[in-house]
């Protein structure tokens, strides 16, 4: 009798796992890669003009006549001198003035607008006969470009026009003086509100009906339930629309421009300022004006962001969701006591 014994099958040698610190490079490299086209769109129509206006506000444009009498033009640097002439030199009056009037506008139109705004969501919000028309109609001025709603407002606001017969007076809106001003906030505001109104909705389009239902067994009623509930939840989504409208309005320039009309002191921006020291060939002063006005933008929301938390980063669906919950057990425990 014979025996024999067969050897196991010798194991397939394993290719080596690849550590995760061989993948990241490698994952890196293609990310980078991808990535690629998005960095070079940006650099040219970002950076590019930035650096391009920085470097122009280090000249001032001049004029002269050479050894032989001919009118010589050209361009010498100037270092920080355009800066110091805005701040500190004949024309800065007309620089704080803008300046003034950026603000001012900025923050009396996104109040207002806010306010609206955040009455427009909840009276969309609600469900009655009429309701998409009446969304209809509230998004119609946000759709209007702004050259032609500016066209429409000196129409309305002349002084044979709409306004003053309503009113019964004979004010010159479209003139110069707080009247101007009143008029360029009436159309901004027109204009903008349902923007802030589109964004504030869509943020209570995301709170549960359960949380009112649980509000309304608690006895809350509805101004108690707009100020515990739809108003802190849909903040992270009002915060971001109110930084676009400050970012917006600190750029403002066709409205004032359009209905108000160019060199009116009372209507005049940091950006129709910069606009026209580049009609008169002035580039230096109008890039560093432009210059300027980016940083105070910049100042502005970096604030704005720091002070209130505004949502920058597109989480805002998930802490209205997560704060819903909370607001949901909170009434069902009231509730249920």
């Amino acid at each position: 009798m014979t025996s024999s014994t067969t050897a196991p099958p010798a194991a397939k040698p394993q290719p080596p796992r690849r550590r995760k610190e061989d993948r990241a490079p490698r994952e890196g490299g293609m990310a980078a890669l991808l990535l690629s086209p998005t960095f070079i769109v940006l650099v040219l129509v970002i950076m590019y003009p930035l650096l391009s206006a920085l470097y122009q506000s280090l000249f001032s444009a001049e004029s002269g006549l050479d050894a032989n009498g001919f009118v010589v033009e050209g361009e010498s640097f100037v270092g920080i001198g355009n800066y110091l002439e805005i701040f500190a030199g004949g024309e800065s009056g007309r620089f704080y003035n803008a300046l003034w009037n950026t603000t001012f506008f900025t923050f009396v139109t996104v109040a207002l607008e806010t306010v609206i705004g955040v009455s427009f969501a909840v009276a969309m919000n609600r469900a009655f006969k009429g309701r998409a028309f009446l969304r209809a109609a509230i998004l119609i001025p946000w759709a209007i470009p702004t050259a032609v709603s500016g066209l429409l407002w000196r129409w309305i606001f002349q002084s044979n026009g709409i306004a003053n017969d309503l009113l019964n007076t004979q004010i010159l809106w479209t003139a110069e003086g707080f009247a101007a001003q009143v008029a360029v906030i009436v159309a901004e505001v027109w204009k903008t509100a349902p923007f802030i109104g589109l964004l504030v909705l869509a943020g209570m389009q995301l709170i549960p009906e359960e949380v009112y239902e649980a509000a309304k067994l608690d006895g809350a009623n509805a101004w108690k339930q707009f100020l515990s509930i739809t108003l802190p939840l849909v903040r992270p989504a009002l915060l971001v629309a109110v930084l676009f409208r400050l970012l917006d309005s600190l750029r403002m320039f066709d409205l004032p421009f359009v209905l108000i009309g160019p060199r009116k002191s009372s209507v005049e921006t940091l950006s129709i300022l910069a606009w026209d020291q580049s009609n008169q060939l002035q580039y230096g002063s109008a890039s560093a004006f432009a210059i300027i006005l980016l940083v105070y933008v910049a100042v502005i929301a970096f604030v704005f962001i720091r002070i209130l938390g505004a949502d920058v980063v597109g989480d805002a669906d998930k802490q209205a969701a997560k704060q819903a919950k909370k607001q949901a057990a909170k009434f069902a425990k009231e509730a249920g006591r």
